[in-house]
């Protein structure tokens, strides 16, 4: 028999909820509110007073071509992200899993690189691929290739991409591990008994297993490419070269801190933040469905 915890009074449930409804309130309702405000407004050049413009804002952005560019680099950047971290994150756990000897020490180096910010992680890619004096780039030199990401859209985009899915391997690849060792091993035995083999198994049994974790990971993933690889792409490209990089959160930057046009990153703002509302429903809606729990 299920037993629910009961109060006596209301005086203890409301001092329990209060902290988090206050943070919640102070860093997410009222930042999310001065955002929609803003966006109705166009300020001056000198910051004194502000016209107000309706949704003038969100009409200029909708038909702005180099927006709209945004939108499409968004869409690729996050899917590369989101496939090429979670692939190696669940390579490597499906191998720490497997592995007898030593297996502390390769979990411990998998999980350092988790340890280091995006911006710092951005400055660590940008040595070694520096164009003069980058490690890896001398070695491309050397077997014949030119790397430029400074002038290469292509390598530009690849670069952040690497960096972006090198920081959140770790993260991806603690919730794997703890998968996989959540799945009883007499099933995948009585597999391995009935002559299945290791990725016949890998496939029929333990990948819907993880479905659980993975989609939670799908949804952590794509809201991480969306915002949290703003440091990476600053410290690396700045949005270049010719907004190649440009994902929509760091426009929100250029055009508000670096273009003053406060107005306009308001309502860049307003938008990102339905798109990843509209894509995590989305994905409970529709891809959980498909989860095994």
């Amino acid at each position: 028999m299920e037993k629910r915890v009961t109060f006596k009074g209301w005086l203890l449930p409301i001092c329990l909820l209060l902290p988090q409804v206050i943070v919640t309130a102070v860093f997410f309702f009222y930042p999310a509110g001065q955002a929609v405000w803003q966006s109705l407004f166009i300020p001056d050049p000198f910051g004194l007073k502000s016209q107000f413009v309706g949704l003038g804002n969100f009409e200029f952005l909708l038909g702005d071509p180099y927006y709209r560019a945004a939108f499409t680099t968004t869409a690729v950047f996050s899917i590369l992200v989101t496939v090429a971290s979670l692939g190696m994150a669940l390579f490597l756990a499906v191998l720490a899993d497997r592995l007898i000897k030593g297996s502390g020490v390769y979990r411990t180096l998998l999980i350092w690189p988790y340890a280091v910010a995006p911006a710092v992680a951005g400055v660590l890619w940008l040595f070694m691929f520096n164009t003069r004096v980058g490690v890896v780039s001398w070695y491309l030199g050397i077997l014949g290739y030119d790397w430029n990401h400074v002038l290469n859209e292509a390598e530009a985009m690849g670069l952040v991409v690497a960096a972006s899915s090198w920081g959140r391997v770790s993260y991806n690849f603690l919730f794997f591990l703890a998968g996989l060792q959540a799945i009883p091993k007499s099933v995948i035995e009585a597999a391995a008994i009935d002559g299945a083999r290791f990725w016949t198994r890998f496939r029929t049994i333990v990948f819907p297993l993880l479905s659980p974790t993975t989609f939670f990971l799908l949804v952590v993933n794509i809201v991480y490419a969306f915002f949290e690889t703003f440091g990476v792409i600053h410290t690396i490209t700045s949005g270049g070269p010719q907004q190649a990089t440009t994902i929509l959160v760091y426009k929100v930057f250029a055009d508000g801190f670096v273009g003053q046009d406060l107005g306009s990153s308001a309502a860049q703002s307003v938008i990102l933040l339905v798109v990843v509302g509209l894509l995590t429903v989305i994905q409970f809606k529709f891809i959980e469905r498909r989860v095994h729990y």
